[in-house]
C-alpha cells in the first residue's frame, strides 16, 4: 500500500462528517469533482470502496468505517506535531502533553499544573492537558499519543509505570427535602432505594458505582444521566434524584446550591489516583519534573 495523503484523508473524514460530496466541497473550498478524484484515489490507495452512495448523499462503507476511525486519529497526530513544532518556533524548550480525567481536572490537576508554571526554572515549559476517559487515557499512553496521564489508580494500568498521586472521597449529595439528606454519613446500599442522577457508562464513577451495586445484588436506578458534575448537580437541585459524585468536586457547588453532602461510609469510596506512563527512562526532563512535582504537591497534600 502507497503512503497515506494527508489531504485526502481531511477530505474523506468531512464527507463522511457532513454525508454529502457537495456540501464537504463546500467547506473545503473545493468543486465536488475534485474531491471525488481524491476520494476515488484513496479508495485505489487502499483497495476498498470507501462510501456508498444514497439518495440523498453518502455513507462510509464497513472498510470507509475503519479507515474513517484511522484517519481520525493520523489528522489529531498530525495536528499535535504541527502545534508542537510552532511552539518551539516560539521557543518554548520543554512541552508536555498529559491526558487526564474528568475527576483530576474537576478536582486538584489543573491547581498543581499552574503551580508548577509559576516557578522561574519552569517558565520555558508549555502543559497541555486533554480530558479524556480512563480506558482512553490508557491506551493513549501505550501507543504514545501522550508521554504522561492522571487517571484512577483502579483502571487497567498493566504494562505501565505509576506514581502515586492524590485522592479523593466519593459523597452522595441530595436535595434537602430528601430522606437522605438528615444523615452526617451514608453506606452506598441505602442510596439504592432511590433514584439518583449519574455520569455515563464509560466514565469510571459509574464503572464503580455499578460495581459496587453488583456485588450488593440490587438494581442502580437512574432517573438522569448527564455529562458533568455541575449537571449532576443541578439535576438534585431540581430534586431530580440523588448524586455520588467526589466531595471534592461537590464541596463548593452544594453549599452554593443549599443541597446536602453526606461521605460515604464504604471503604472503596476513598480514591487514588495515578500518575501513569510508559517508561521512565523515555520522559523528557520537562516530562520527568512536572512527574516530580505533582508527586510532591500529593505528599504535601496528605501530610
Amino acid at each position: 500500500m502507497h503512503d497515506l495523503d494527508l489531504t485526502s484523508l481531511r477530505l474523506f473524514v468531512t464527507v463522511c462528517e457532513t454525508r454529502n460530496i457537495a456540501r464537504a466541497a463546500e467547506l473545503q473550498n473545493l468543486v465536488p469533482s475534485a474531491i471525488s478524484k481524491r476520494i476515488a484515489q484513496l479508495e485505489g490507495v487502499v483497495g476498498n470502496v470507501l462510501l456508498e452512495r444514497k439518495r440523498r448523499g453518502v455513507v462510509p462503507t464497513g472498510a470507509g468505517e475503519i479507515l474513517l476511525e484511522h484517519a481520525r486519529a493520523m489528522l489529531a497526530s498530525a495536528d499535535r506535531v504541527a502545534r508542537d513544532m510552532s511552539a518551539y518556533g516560539k521557543g518554548i524548550k520543554g512541552q508536555v502533553r498529559v491526558l487526564a480525567t474528568v475527576s483530576s481536572i474537576a478536582e486538584f490537576l489543573p491547581d498543581d499544573i499552574a503551580d508548577f508554571l509559576q516557578m522561574p526554572a519552569h517558565r520555558d515549559i508549555r502543559i497541555d492537558i486533554e480530558e479524556t476517559l480512563s480506558r482512553d487515557l490508557v491506551r493513549g499512553i501505550r501507543e504514545g499519543l501522550a508521554p504522561l496521564g492522571v487517571c484512577w489508580d483502579a483502571a487497567d494500568l498493566e504494562g505501565l509505570q505509576t506514581r502515586r498521586y492524590r485522592g479523593d472521597q466519593l459523597a452522595v449529595v441530595a436535595h434537602p427535602s430528601h430522606p437522605l439528606a438528615r444523615r452526617k454519613r451514608c453506606a452506598f446500599e441505602d442510596t439504592l432505594d432511590f433514584d439518583h442522577v449519574g455520569l455515563p457508562a464509560s466514565t469510571a464513577v459509574h464503572t464503580m458505582l455499578a460495581r459496587a451495586a453488583a456485588i450488593i445484588g440490587r438494581p442502580l436506578s437512574y432517573r438522569a444521566v448527564v455529562t458533568t458534575f455541575d449537571a449532576a448537580l443541578r439535576c438534585v437541585r431540581a430534586n431530580l434524584g440523588i448524586a455520588v459524585v467526589p466531595r471534592e468536586v461537590a464541596e463548593p457547588v452544594a453549599t452554593a446550591f443549599g443541597l446536602k453532602m453526606m461521605p460515604l461510609s464504604d471503604d472503596w469510596a476513598r480514591r487514588r489516583f495515578a500518575i501513569c506512563f510508559h517508561d521512565e527512562k523515555h520522559l523528557s526532563p520537562a516530562a520527568r519534573l512536572l512527574v516530580a512535582h505533582l508527586e510532591q504537591r500529593a505528599r504535601a497534600k496528605t501530610n
